[in-house]
């Protein structure tokens, strides 16, 4: 496996990252969203981020090439809910399914205390479960399920909350 690089994401960085984000749009597996999002959409978002508490990386191969991306969201709004954080990750289509995500997901882990993170959550369809082995592998547990809350293409589909505690 070659060795992954993390920087922090720039606004040079977001076409790519919408890029990645929209290749995954189609397989109905990863986003509720249905149809593909501009980068224009994905401005707010991107300055929701910071590298002090809620850091957006981009992932490097060792060419320097962007093969994906991975971000710290606020869970919630309410100050209370300030040491939990939404973990997401998002490959380049040809980059899915070699294992990269267990290199990201652990340094995601590692480094999550550096940022005040007591809790990782993940929000994962049912239906997607390459991701559901992955976050159970490192240990993420089900806190909870939210059935039938999203329809994609005529078909409802369930979420899970999964999460781990940092300590």
């Amino acid at each position: 496996m070659e060795k992954l690089k993390f920087r922090n994401a720039e606004l040079a960085d977001l076409n790519k990252i919408v890029a990645i984000y929209n290749s995954t749009i189609a397989s109905r597996m990863v986003t509720a969203d249905m149809e593909e999002v501009s980068v224009e959409s994905k401005l707010k978002w991107f300055e929701e981020h910071n590298p002090q508490t809620r850091p957006l990386w981009v992932v490097e191969d060792e060419q320097s090439q962007i093969i994906g991306w991975v971000s710290f969201s606020s869970f919630h709004e309410r100050a209370a809910y300030n040491g939990t954080v939404e973990v997401s990750i998002y490959l380049d289509e040809a980059c899915r399914g070699k294992g990269y995500g267990k290199t990201i997901l652990q340094y995601c882990i590692d480094n999550a205390g550096k940022f005040g993170v007591k809790n990782l959550v993940a929000l994962i369809f049912l239906h997607n479960e390459p991701s559901l082995k992955l976050f159970r592998h490192f240990g993420f547990e089900d806190w909870g399920s939210l059935p039938n809350v999203a329809i994609l293409d005529g078909v409802e589909r369930s979420l899970k909350i999964l999460g781990k505690r940092i300590d």
